[in-house]
């Protein structure tokens, strides 16, 4: 699942009139290059929730055949239902699966899906994800056994532990999962709200594991002027 529902305001002025998912970087919308990056890993049938201009993202899918992936439409337009929401709102698509990718349209990466997939099915973690050593203002919280226990945000102080240990390491999440099918049952709030409170609430009781992918390439392309960043890092490529 790609989740491209966002309004997108770090982007201004291109989401006044266009959605974040199709800002280009490189000739490729955002959204296309995470269409293309999941296929390299055999992903091809892939749902997408929209809100902001949807009808542009839509348009977009269409004219281009799904640059060559099978899409489907989760649409929000009537409400943006954040990571949580919008993940329970396509329950219908996933639910059958053993397991799923979620991503966040904004970000490029080259990380190794099929490593961290991999990770992910060898383990007894009800959700992987990525992360990397990079600085940021809200972390994830996690032992030395790699099990996710808290969150903190160090420019207000806030903390919540929700597994106790002696030994805490901050990584910075990257806006990628690999999530096993039975969480969707866990999925108990209704409309707006985020993935990361989800996980801090299962983390009590639950293997939340990380993936760390602090040597390849990442960009959030949540500013105008990360495009051109991004463009360096990628290129023409997906």
């Amino acid at each position: 699942m790609i989740l491209a529902a966002g309004l997108g305001t770090r982007l201004k002025p291109w989401t006044d009139h266009h959605p974040k998912a199709l800002a280009e970087v490189g000739g490729k919308s955002l959204l296309q290059r995470n269409v293309e990056y999941l296929q390299q890993f055999g992903i091809k049938e892939v749902i997408v929730n929209v809100h902001h201009f949807a009808d542009q993202i839509i348009s977009a899918i269409k004219e281009n055949n799904g640059w060559g992936s099978d899409i489907t439409i989760s649409d929000e337009t009537d409400a943006v239902l954040e990571t949580g929401g919008g993940l329970k709102k396509a329950e219908w698509y996933l639910s059958k699966e053993e397991a799923f990718v979620l991503m966040n349209v904004d970000i490029l990466t080259n990380l190794n899906l099929s490593a961290m997939i991999q990770q992910h099915t060898n383990s007894d973690a009800i959700a992987t994800l990525a992360v990397t050593e990079r600085s940021t203002s809200r972390y994830f919280l996690f032992n030395n056994k790699n099990e996710l226990c808290g969150w903190k945000n160090i420019n207000t102080g806030e903390e919540k532990i929700v597994r106790q240990s002696p030994d805490l390491h901050q990584k910075a999440f990257s806006g990628v999962h690999v999530i096993s099918g039975s969480i969707l049952k866990q999925l108990t709030k209704q409309g707006k709200f985020s993935m990361v409170d989800v996980y801090l609430d299962l983390a009590k009781d639950h293997l939340i594991h990380s993936f760390d992918h602090s040597a390849s390439k990442f960009i959030d392309v949540g500013k105008p002027e990360s495009i051109e960043k991004a463009e360096r890092l990628f290129a023409a490529k997906p």
